[in-house]
């Protein structure tokens, strides 16, 4: 039976969207973003270490972390990021499977998992079944610079900071194709669902 589904995609590839689409079925997500933003915040053990790790400069005047400043330091430095990914994740994969085994003690038939670096974190194990949101990288770039306001080079670098999505697509259960209509995804993803007879 499948109780959970790791769903994970590119920077800007439109996981929220398809996040928002399992909603509307009535179905628990997990947002390892979500988690990861609330875990780094002033009073949690990740703020210290992060803090102790790349110094004073990487905060706001109110003491909180500035994640722009954070983000060009780890999107330019792959040992920087490998030490922030160090110092977070566990933190976030904690949380993430206290929530998940708390639906699923309350009943709901299905959790999804909404883990931006599911394969490259080696996180699979984690869930019964995986869905990529692909995009072509046109589309991922242009999006991105759009929504994140980001330069060129500043974009380009964040987007090679992660496994391609070509890649991640062979490593997946099942796709959906994001380069279409919101609801061309919609039907993408009930079809994959009827599949798994997870609905019918």
């Amino acid at each position: 039976m499948i109780r959970t589904i790791g769903l994970t995609g590119g920077i800007a590839s439109g996981k929220t969207t398809i996040s928002e689409l399992f909603r509307t079925l009535n179905v628990r997500v997990i947002d390892a973003d979500v988690i990861a933003r609330d875990v780094v915040k002033r009073g949690r053990k990740p703020y210290e270490k992060i803090v102790q790790s790349f110094g004073n400069n990487i905060l706001l005047d109110n003491g909180e972390i500035d994640r722009q400043k954070l983000g060009k330091i780890i999107f330019a430095q792959k040992e920087k990021r490998e030490l922030l990914n160090q110092i977070v994740h566990p933190a976030v994969r904690k949380q993430m499977l206290e929530e998940r085994d708390r639906y699923l003690k309350e009943g709901h038939q299905l959790v999804v998992l909404d883990i931006p670096l599911l394969f490259e974190g080696d996180l699979t194990h984690l869930v019964d079944k995986t869905i990529v949101v692909y995009v072509r990288r046109d589309v991922q770039f242009e999006r991105l610079v759009t929504r994140n306001q980001l330069s060129t080079d500043d974009a380009e670098q964040r987007i090679a900071s992660q496994m391609p999505l070509e890649e991640k697509v062979k490593l997946a259960d099942a796709t959906i194709d994001n380069n279409g209509t919101v609801e061309e995804s919609c039907e993408q993803l009930k079809t994959i669902l009827r599949k798994w007879r997870i609905f019918t």
